[in-house]
């Protein structure tokens, strides 16, 4: 409660109180009441509170990326209450309509094995999902079109999208995606952390046998078998999501593909200088062809890198880590602290250094991107449960003060309705239509 309602609720208490009590004996002491102004300022914070949940309520709000948590596993990423950072109650409590929900998996071997192992994991967080649409405690549908999102929302139950990040997943064969597509998936993107077959990443991923990060670019951006993915998740009628791809793979892309593309979770590299942040080139380009970005509340993703002071902090911490003083994003690397008393001191050092970062962080480089390509191009999209989370937008359930923020900054209920799901709509719509073109 902001200070201003706790004062107009003060206030009503008291008159409150005052109409049901006998008449007061005469005394000496003179009875404060709260200045006009205040009780001015209250009653319009209170009114803005209830206008934007009347805009939050209205719109649809939709979560462009989220990963998946299997219950019963053990994870770093969950809620304090061990549940998914959007699991339905959290989504409900919060106004959130619909999630992308990301089949990933991360780096690993390159061949028949590391192929076999990473589509096993793909085939269990796919069912996870299916099985939470499925179970009608839950109150989801799986969205496989825009109009399943639109009627879901109308019909008062939540949507879940399936999303695809790896390429690795897939092997060496683009027939896969035509699979993954039939199973429901919508959302695909070619990489996460470490090249793969397809395409470059935007984070070299880390040998510690030999002590150094993969080549900058194995491709120079996709190979050949990336390209072909790009014509079919085009011809599928699905989306492209160009996050976690190296910048030249970003652009090749943004040049290839017939459809408009979505970053679904990614933030400005100018504000942030984390390689998996977009330059204004891959900016601009996104917008000149129709396409979304979705920015993340992901600390380390939003941090003022031009902060020399935090930077020498950052570096500092790392190697008192023993671990590589150079990094692509301020908490790269963790993972290779063998000593898990090392870890976490890394993990809070770092944390602390960065502190626990705020909702204007986000909407700084939402602005950004209105800015300068219009508020038609910008989104939000969590990355809940691979950490992420700040003050204010920790999970699912505290979506609604997003909205505050957008409005307190001066957005309006149009262009609110625009960034929590309206621009992804049409995206949506528009691989549709080129779908049905190509048929």
């Amino acid at each position: 409660m902001t200070q201003a309602q706790s004062i107009l609720c003060s206030l009503l208490a008291a008159i409150f109180i005052a109409g049901c009590s006998p008449a007061p004996q005469e005394t000496s002491t003179t009875e404060v009441m709260p200045a006009p102004s205040a009780v001015s300022a209250a009653s319009n914070a209170l009114e803005q509170t209830v206008l934007a949940k009347g805009i939050h309520a209205k719109a649809l709000v939709l979560d462009a990326h989220a990963d998946i948590e299997i219950p019963g596993k053990e994870s770093r990423y969950v809620g304090d209450d061990g549940l998914s950072k959007v699991s339905p109650e959290k989504m409900q409590v919060g106004g959130v309509d619909a999630v992308v929900m990301s089949i990933a998996v991360g780096p690993g071997p390159r061949n028949a094995e590391g192929y076999a192992e990473a589509r096993a994991i793909a085939d269990a967080k796919l069912n996870a999902v299916l099985a939470m649409t499925d179970d009608p405690i839950n109150n989801l549908v799986l969205a496989k079109t825009a109009e399943d999102l639109v009627a879901a929302h109308e019909q008062g139950k939540g949507a879940l999208i399936l999303g695809f990040q790896n390429a690795r997943i897939l092997g060496t064969a683009v027939s896969g995606l035509d699979e993954f597509y039939a199973a429901g998936v919508r959302v695909f993107a070619l990489t996460h952390m470490g090249h793969n077959d397809f395409a470059d990443s935007s984070r070299p991923v880390f040998d510690g046998e030999t002590g150094k990060h993969e080549v900058a670019a194995e491709h120079g951006g996709l190979s050949a078998l990336g390209k072909s993915a790009v014509t079919r998740i085009n011809a599928l009628g699905g989306i492209i999501d160009i996050s976690q791809l190296s910048k030249a793979a970003a652009l090749q892309v943004l040049a290839l593909s017939d459809a408009p593309v979505i970053a679904s979770h990614s933030n400005v590299w100018q504000l942030s200088n984390v390689s998996r942040n977009l330059s204004d080139a891959e900016i601009d380009r996104i917008g000149a062809t129709g396409g979304v970005i979705h920015v993340a509340p992901f600390r380390g993703y939003l941090f003022d890198s031009s902060d020399q002071e935090l930077d020498r902090g950052i570096r500092a911490a790392r190697r008192a880590a023993g671990i590589q003083e150079d990094f692509y994003y301020p908490f790269e690397l963790y993972w290779e602290i063998k000593d898990e008393s090392v870890q976490q001191k890394f993990l809070t050092t770092v944390s602390d250094l960065l502190g626990p970062g705020s909702i204007d962080d986000v909407i700084n480089h939402i602005d950004y991107i209105a800015d300068r390509i219009g508020v038609d191009h910008v989104g939000i999209g969590t990355d809940f449960n691979h950490g992420s989370g700040i003050t204010g937008f920790n999970d699912a359930s505290e979506a609604f003060n997003v909205t505050a923020g957008l409005l307190a900054r001066g957005y309006s209920a149009e262009e609110v309705d625009k960034i929590w799901g309206g621009n992804f709509l049409r995206v949506f719509r528009a691989v549709a239509v080129l779908k049905a073109k190509t048929i």
